[in-house]
């Protein structure tokens, strides 16, 4: 069962505010039954109505987009600037991302119209690993590695264990790239992580979302996930368990 609004927000009918907006109103009914609780479930056998009209479900779709830096992880802005949205402009479904990636942030972002699906993944408690590239001032060393690794206390609290790799460094210009793999999504949890430890963060690039990657994409290319692979990120986030 989903939220009504989020049924109608998905069904491309209008946004998840005005949706709430025309539930107030009673302009939506549920079965024939005028509803005004924004808190009310549907189920999809439901019949649902707005202003007189019956609403069709969106097939749900799936991608995977290689998000370039200087892109807001949002289907709008009122600033005007570019969005994850934009590079779907061939994509009729209302779909928006799966998390978020900062502004300045490259790489793996998964998009869809599948709120439950959405949800599913983005739940902290089934511990869905993503992999991050780093470049860095500064070299970090082992002791200060090992901190990362354990979890450190940022202003949000204590952050669960990661895997952390210096891949390499470049003694001259006094720089290193770092792997980082998490399963947390708090917001630049990355880049705090690695300034708490005084590696302030000059380049961040998500490489690897589960077992998905970039291969074969350049920025600000998307490609449509498989069924097998929405099937494993489904069965990831049933078990808990990373399975290739």
């Amino acid at each position: 069962m989903e939220r009504l609004q989020k049924v109608i927000a998905h069904a491309g009918i209008a946004s998840r505010r005005k949706a709430e907006q025309l539930i107030l109103e009673g302009k939506v009914r549920v079965n024939g039954k005028v509803i005004k609780e924004l808190g009310t479930k549907v189920k999809p056998q439901d019949r649902v109505e707005v202003e007189g009209v019956q609403i069709e479900q969106e097939k749900p779709v799936y991608f995977l987009l290689y998000k370039p830096t200087g892109v807001i992880s949002s289907v709008t802005d009122d600033k005007d600037r570019k969005t994850v949205r934009d590079y779907f402009p061939y994509v009729e479904e209302r779909i928006y991302p799966i998390g978020r990636l900062d502004y300045d942030t490259s790489g793996l972002l998964l998009m869809t119209n599948d709120g439950a699906f959405a949800n599913h993944l983005m739940h902290p408690k089934y511990e869905i690993e993503k992999t991050y590239i780093a470049k860095v001032k500064g070299i970090p060393q082992k002791h200060e590695v090992r901190l990362l690794e354990k979890g450190i206390r940022l202003e949000d609290g204590v952050t669960a264990p990661a895997k952390v790799r210096v891949l390499s460094v470049d003694k001259r210009k006094q720089t290193s790239i770092v792997e980082l793999v998490i399963h947390e999504g708090r917001n630049r949890q990355v880049r705090r992580m690695l300034e708490t430890v005084g590696y302030p963060v000059v380049k961040l690039k998500r490489e690897r979302y589960a077992f998905l990657d970039l291969v074969g994409l350049n920025a600000g290319e998307a490609r449509e996930l498989t069924p097998h692979e929405v099937k494993k990120l489904n069965s990831l986030a049933d078990t808990g368990k990373e399975r290739v």
